[in-house]
Parts: C-alpha cells; sequence; structure tokens
C-alpha cells in the first residue's frame, strides 16, 4: 500500500491503521508505505507511530511522491489511494482480489457513490466528466473515472507504464499508458468520502494539467486531425472559386480563393507537425498508435518526396502557364491571380511536404543505425 503525504497530520495515522487493519484482517501479506512529500506538521512522525513505512520524497509533486512510493515498494501488487480518508481502505482486498484473477490495473469508479459534501460540482459535473471523456476520446480506455486516485496494479508492469510527470497530471498518465500498451485494465464502483485536512487541488491550474497532457499526448486529435481538415476545407474552397461554383447564392473570387489557400497551407503544416510529433513519442518515448504504425510500415521516404514532387510540379506548371500568357500577351496587363494563387499554394505545401518527408524519415533513424538507404521508412 503506497500513500502520499503532503501534511495530513490529521488524517495520515488514521489511514495508516485503516489500511494495516484491512491487510491483517484478510490475511493479505503487505506493508504500508507513506511517501512524504515535505511535510512540515509532523505527519512524518504519525505516520511512522502508526505502524507505516516512511519515504522522504523532498521533490514536489503527486506524480513525485507515487513514483518516490512505487520505486521503493517490495511487494507484488501496489494499492495506492490518497492521505485525506476520502476512500474506504477496507476495499484494498477487492483490488487486491482482482489483481489475483489477472487485471493488471485496477481503477475505482467514485462517480456514483460521491458522499454529500466529498466533491465540488465543478469537479463532479465539468471537470471530471470533460477529462475523463477527453481521455477516453483520445485513447479509447472505457475507463468511467480516470481520475479516481484509489487503484491497484501488478508491480511488474511498472516498467512497460514508464510513467514520468511529477503532478496531478500523473493520474492521467497511468490510464494512457496502460491502455497504450493493452494492459488488462478494471474497475468497479466505491464510494467517496468528504476529506479531512486542507484540499491541495487547484481547480483550474490542475484540470488544466492534465488536459495539456492528454492534447500532447495524442498528436493525432492535436495536430492530424485539425490539420487535415484545414487542408481539406481550404482544397475545397479553392476548388469552388476556380470552378466559379456559386454557393449561397452568390459566386466567389480571389478574396475566397487567399483563404482557402491560407487554410490549405496551414493546414498541411499543422498535419507535418503531427506525423514529426509521432514519429518522435514513437522513437524517442516509446509511445505507441496503431494508425502511425501502420502507416510507417506501408509508406517510406520516397512516397512522401514523390507526393511533395507533384505539388511542386503542379505548382510550376500553373506558374509556367501564367508567364506563358504574359508573353503571349506582350508582356502586357495579366489577370490571373486566382492561378497565380493556386500556383503559389502548391509550391508551398510541396515543398513543406518534401522537407518533411526528410524530417520523418531522420527522426525514424534512431530506430534504424547504419547506412541510410532506398526504401528508409518514414
Amino acid at each position: 500500500m503506497v500513500i502520499p503525504c503532503l501534511n495530513e497530520a490529521e488524517t495520515i495515522a488514521r489511514c495508516v491503521s485503516l489500511a494495516r487493519s484491512a491487510l491483517e484482517d484478510n490475511g493479505i501479506p503487505g506493508e504500508v508505505i507513506v511517501v512524504d512529500n515535505g511535510s512540515d506538521d509532523g505527519s512524518q512522525d504519525l505516520a511512522t507511530e502508526a505502524g507505516a513505512r516512511v519515504i522522504n520524497e523532498p521533490r514536489r509533486g503527486y506524480g513525485s511522491a507515487y513514483l518516490a512510493g512505487f520505486a521503493g515498494a517490495t511487494g507484488d501488487y501496489i494499492v495506492m489511494a490518497d492521505a485525506d480518508l476520502t476512500y474506504d481502505f477496507g476495499d484494498i482486498p477487492r483490488f487486491v482480489e482482482q489483481l489475483d484473477a489477472g487485471a493488471q490495473l485496477v481503477i475505482g469508479d467514485r462517480m456514483d457513490n460521491i458522499h454529500p459534501g466529498a466533491m465540488p460540482a465543478l469537479h463532479r459535473y465539468v471537470g471530471n466528466p470533460v477529462l475523463s471523456g477527453t481521455l477516453n476520446l483520445f485513447f479509447r480506455t472505457g475507463v468511467k473515472d480516470a481520475h479516481c486516485g484509489m487503484r491497484g496494479f501488478r508491480r511488474d508492469v511498472l516498467p512497460q507504464l514508464d510513467l514520468r510527470t511529477t503532478g496531478m497530471e500523473f493520474a492521467s498518465e497511468m490510464v494512457i499508458r496502460a491502455a497504450k500498451e493493452d494492459l488488462d485494465i478494471r474497475q468497479f464502483p466505491i464510494e467517496y468520502h468528504p476529506r479531512g485536512g486542507e484540499s491541495k487541488l487547484s481547480s483550474f491550474r490542475d484540470g488544466w494539467r492534465h488536459l495539456r497532457f492528454l492534447l500532447i499526448h495524442s498528436p493525432t486529435h492535436l495536430f492530424v486531425i485539425p490539420g487535415a481538415a484545414l487542408a481539406v476545407l481550404g482544397a475545397i474552397i479553392g476548388l469552388t472559386v476556380l470552378s466559379s461554383v456559386n454557393v449561397f447564392g452568390r459566386s466567389w473570387d480571389i478574396h475566397t480563393m487567399v483563404a482557402g489557400a491560407l487554410l490549405m497551407i496551414i493546414g498541411t503544416q499543422v498535419l507535418a507537425l503531427g506525423l514529426c510529433a509521432h514519429a518522435y513519442g514513437t522513437y524517442f518515448m516509446g509511445e505507441k498508435d496503431r494508425w502511425f504504425d501502420a502507416m510507417r510500415a506501408r509508406f517510406n521516404l520516397e512516397h512522401g518526396l514523390l507526393l511533395g514532387g507533384v505539388f511542386i510540379a503542379a505548382g510550376l506548371a500553373a506558374a509556367a502557364w501564367i508567364v506563358g500568357r504574359w508573353v503571349d500577351r506582350g508582356f502586357g496587363e495579366l489577370s490571373e491571380e486566382r492561378l497565380a494563387v493556386l500556383a503559389a499554394t502548391l509550391l508551398i505545401v510541396g515543398v513543406q511536404v518534401f522537407f518533411s518527408s526528410f524530417l520523418l524519415s531522420i527522426l525514424g533513424l534512431r530506430r534504424r543505425p547504419g547506412r541510410v538507404g532506398t526504401g528508409e521508412r518514414l
């Protein structure tokens, strides 16, 4: 049992006693580890007197405390819970039972059993549903209460999880990494009680840290989907203008064409950033993404160079046609604004695709040391 602690003198001794009783009464061999995160109210001594093994972690942060506790734990299973009496330590055997049955990560679900006053309305009806919903949308974990602090897992999965974050986003990281590693994740309802002592949470700061973590660990939703949508929308707008198609009862001209070109260029750049972010996560951070893995197995550097070359060639052809028209008119007045915007757009997009392909291939070299040759994967 691992319990993080920062100035929880009012509750820590009670938490340790309840945890020890749950283990002893159910014949579960184990110890209670309290990770003190810099308390100055005597929490360390109270935890020791109650029978816990205390580990001091001077680096502040929810994640820092748990990382130190996990490193110091020696049991096959680790159950974790906060030191504020919000969780029922009598549920420890239920977590152990699920782990014995083959689960690799077990998470409590508080949302249907929240006692009056235990969770602010902002967290219960906005923060938790939005963050858990976003996490499930991005990573398809199926976890109803992704930020429940009472969890259990097998210690041997820690290398797979490769947990790193030091703040409150640690809770999201554990679920995301478990989902990406295809671990057996299970959940069951638990009760959530009003906390004892003073809360350390900052609703907006910690909420933003969670959301930021979700976004930066999902390049598909942060970059790829928005970038592809912008590029496609820009292309549709450009084709509509070039084809002189009436939309909403009117025709659209050069200003709309410029807007479409801008969307196409920005979209292509954002999409390229997303692919590079995927590559960095895969090759340098051990991330796994089925979509990106399938793409890089199918396409290589030459495919990207060919695509970029096609755009560049099309842009040069359009530019050459404009120059030809200008020469044909004796270098006089020329009114080919829409085609000029198209030519510039195709050239810019082609250059982006061409050099982004090289960057993706360079990132991929980390997994394939040696001579670069034909067929280098993106």
